[in-house]
């Protein structure tokens, strides 16, 4: 008697993204809004909170302990020093591609045209204010280690993670034992991932569903042009950008690397968050697209707080949508000040909370449109951000690939398995 193949967990995954989607519709539908809004607050809300919490629960301790093992793993300082500068070039040069591709595609659909009747439901944006850039570079080194542990600040942990790698490597065999537990520990919270990967289906049911109920479908509707404008520029960036940057740069077959590495992009589209997909990025990389261990400990967390090519797509678009609403024609000169300025903002705001509207609102005021703009595509934005996610990790692991390639060090069997 043949036994029953189990479902696989990715399939678990699209399956609840799928109900997810068809349960938040139906109940826009036939549900009034204030019982979705219960159902929302007694079931789903803690059972999509629940799955976040689990991972973020892990985010900060393995990014700590992956990047450590990477780092002294690598042996070889220069190495480590040729890999960060190629990576943060190969971050830099996409997103510059991203927030250009995105104005020339705007200005080609034109969105906000005749869309002047849409100033009338403008209203008074306040944002956080972005800090200093420069301020940025140098808050990326920790004066307490714990402190920066505790409050989940990224950046910090990366340098402070980077420093302690590099102080093992070269301290040499006296080390070898402290690097072992951080090994083993290490190897712990990939189980735990595992463990809490098995809620996956239902979390991702839970936040779709709940995006959807909340949101209603015919939020798209008023601004559905500028929508399917930021969405064709995602979809240009995640297939084409990256896959002639894997082809080119990376000398591997990008099919390959989208049919093992969609799941991942499934979760960062439930999620929302980078942060929240380290862990199974970083997992897929190594055991499916044979990325080396020392250089994915380094991309991945590092990409996910400083890599944010999607939340540049969207500033692209956005800035040009506001000037074409309220009639206010750019110059060259503005347009490459708006490249450069969400470039350098996209990598300089990373630890900021509501990261893409405060580094719009700086885009916005370099350039001389109004804030009060951003008022103007804030409904669409939690649909769209699903989206920018999901485009921002691709970006992370296509890098890593890449890097792999570039030191010989891809396992181009396990890749074209």
């Amino acid at each position: 008697m043949k036994q029953k193949k189990k479902m696989s967990l990715t399939i678990k995954v699209l399956l609840g993204l799928f109900l997810g989607v068809g349960f938040g519709i139906l109940s826009n539908i036939v549900l009034e809004p204030q019982l979705n809004k219960e159902i929302v607050r007694w079931v789903l809300d803690p059972l999509g909170n629940v799955f976040l919490r689990g991972i973020k629960m892990i985010v900060v301790p393995l990014v700590l302990c992956s990047l450590i093992c990477g780092t002294a793993s690598v042996g070889d300082i220069k190495k480590l020093g040729r890999v960060g500068i190629k990576t943060l070039l190969y971050y830099t040069f996409t997103t510059a591609i991203a927030i250009t591709i995105a104005m020339v595609v705007t200005k080609v659909i034109s969105p906000g045209v005749g869309g002047q009747s849409l100033i009338a439901g403008a209203t008074e944006f306040k944002s956080s204010k972005a800090p200093f850039i420069m301020d940025v570079f140098v808050n990326m080194v920790p004066t307490n280690p714990i402190e920066s542990l505790v409050k989940g600040e990224m950046l910090q942990i990366i340098v402070f993670a980077i420093i302690f790698g590099i102080s093992i490597t070269l301290i040499g065999k006296k080390a070898k034992p402290l690097l072992d537990v951080v090994e083993q520990i290490n190897e712990v919270l990939l189980k735990i991932i595992g463990i809490v990967m098995l809620f996956a289906p239902v979390g991702v049911f839970a936040l779709i569903s709940k995006v959807i109920m909340l949101q209603g479908v015919d939020v798209l509707t008023k601004l559905i042009k500028y929508a399917l404008t930021i969405i064709l520029v995602l979809a240009i960036q995640a297939v084409v950008v990256y896959g002639l940057a894997l082809k080119f740069l990376g000398k591997v077959n990008p099919v390959k690397f989208y049919k093992k590495f969609w799941p991942v992009m499934v979760l960062g589209f439930s999620t929302s968050s980078s942060n929240a997909s380290i862990p199974m990025n970083m997992e897929t990389c190594e055991k499916k697209l044979g990325t080396s261990q020392s250089i994915t400990s380094f991309t991945i967390p590092l990409g996910a707080t400083m890599n944010m090519d999607g939340t540049a797509i969207m500033q692209g678009v956005a800035t040009i949508f506001i000037s074409q609403v309220y009639g206010i024609p750019l110059t060259f000169t503005q347009l490459l000040m708006v490249v450069l300025t969400a470039t350098l903002a996209s990598v300089g705001t990373a630890g900021v909370p509501g990261v893409g509207l405060i580094t719009l609102s700086m885009v916005l005021q370099q350039v001389g449109l109004p804030v009060e703009g951003i008022s103007l595509v804030l409904g669409v934005d939690r649909i769209l951000d699903m989206i920018r996610t999901a485009v921002n990790i691709t970006g992370d692991a296509s890098a890593t690939v890449i890097m792999s390639k570039s030191e010989n060090e891809l396992d181009l069997d396990v890749y074209n398995s």
